[in-house]
């Protein structure tokens, strides 16, 4: 649940992006700033907040930053200016990365044999935030108006904030780590081939994701379809069907197929453009576009992260917080440009854009597959001489 509401917190104005821009007056070609706004402040809180889960009591941190991303939403739903509103998402962006402490609190709590299954299904609640936001944020806003959707979020933040400090088990950390530890460690991982390889994999995965969500209200709600606010926002049912993709897809990385899972999915949303594409005159090949999209995303992503926190049990908040980074970046850049692509190029610029994001990750997938292999040996190897040593030391 707290995946869910805090990953929403970023997403949930893409079907609202033409109601927001009328009120403020914002030009259709920079819409995708209101978007990208908030992934910038994910990228900041990544880099600065997430890693502080390898030193402090996540617990404590996840109730924190629920209350401050509460505050964030609150100056979105009261802002008068298009400053103020952008001040509030990115203030929101920066503390939702407590979706990342989370993953990684999760990922500490599970035994190695079921640490995919488990992300997998963290990450299905992360899914359904990103989706379900999309559909009830429709309706809400269609009914009272956007800002009732930002207020809702609000309330939702500090109730949870208040179940999370009650219900979670504490988290106690070693003080032996100071933050600079473990920004260090965060630095380091930027010199392996393994973290490199998926951390560009994850920039075009998002971005492909990003190009896809941040501008499909734009086609859908222009002629000859003219949806209103609400049923754009059901189109996020359809890709509910990803939160299935993110569970099954632990599974298989549990059984040590998360490699190929990666390169077939990245294969498969590069071919669901093709049913996106003909937004403009067919919405059922959307939906099959959608459906496809979101499982091929979801597979991939929690491919990533199972691969990472099992080369790097021993930080797996700076690990995941690190990964992410490519995400935001990735996101934003989806976000940013299929809005500047739309008003150049129509709907089918925007889909020739999402599959060129798509096929650069499967390319680069194809080059980084001998570092995995190389990595996932290495970790094999140290894992059998820690088991081995055991005995000598009895």
């Amino acid at each position: 649940m707290v995946c869910s509401v805090a990953v929403s917190t970023i997403y949930v104005a893409q079907p609202m992006l033409a109601q927001i821009g009328q009120d403020f007056r914002v030009p259709e070609s920079e819409l995708g700033w209101i978007v990208a706004t908030g992934q910038i402040g994910y990228l900041a809180g990544l880099v600065v907040l997430v890693p502080m889960g390898d030193m402090l009591d996540r617990r404590k941190l996840i109730g924190g930053q629920l209350i401050l991303a509460a505050t964030g939403m609150l100056m979105v739903a009261i802002s008068a200016t298009p400053w103020m509103l952008l001040i509030g998402l990115a203030v929101t962006g920066l503390f939702a990365v407590i979706v990342q402490t989370a993953v990684a609190f999760a990922a500490d709590l599970s035994t190695p044999a079921e640490r995919g299954r488990t992300l997998g299904i963290v990450t299905s609640g992360v899914i359904i935030g990103i989706l379900g936001a999309r559909v009830s944020a429709g309706f809400l806003a269609d009914l009272w108006g956007w800002r009732s959707v930002y207020i809702t979020l609000m309330l939702l933040l500090v109730v949870l904030s208040i179940a999370v400090v009650k219900r979670l088990p504490a988290d106690h950390r070693s003080n032996r780590r100071t933050y600079g530890d473990v920004l260090a460690s965060l630095g380091h991982l930027f010199r392996e081939p393994l973290f490199i390889s998926h951390g560009l994999i994850a920039f075009f995965l998002f971005a492909s994701f990003g190009t896809l969500w941040s501008a499909l209200a734009l086609p859908l709600a222009a002629a000859p379809w003219q949806l209103s606010t609400a049923q754009i926002g059901l189109f996020g049912i359809a890709g509910l069907a990803g939160a299935l993709g993110a569970a099954r897809a632990g599974r298989w990385a549990d059984t040590g197929r998360a490699d190929l899972v990666t390169g077939t999915a990245l294969a498969l949303l590069a071919l669901s453009w093709i049913a996106s594409g003909q937004a403009t005159w067919s919405l059922w090949l959307v939906i099959v576009g959608v459906i496809v999209l979101d499982f091929a995303v979801q597979a991939v992503h929690v491919s990533n992260q199972s691969l990472l926190a099992a080369a790097h049990s021993e930080q797996t908040s700076s690990t995941i917080g690190g990964y992410m980074i490519f995400y935001s970046l990735g996101s934003a850049l989806g976000a940013t440009a299929t809005t500047t692509i739309y008003s150049a190029a129509g709907w089918t610029g925007c889909a020739v854009l999402g599959a060129s994001f798509a096929l650069c990750g499967l390319l680069t997938w194809a080059i980084g597959r001998r570092a995995v292999a190389r990595t996932l040996h290495d970790t094999a190897t140290r894992g059998s001489g820690r088991a081995g040593a055991t005995p000598q030391a009895g």
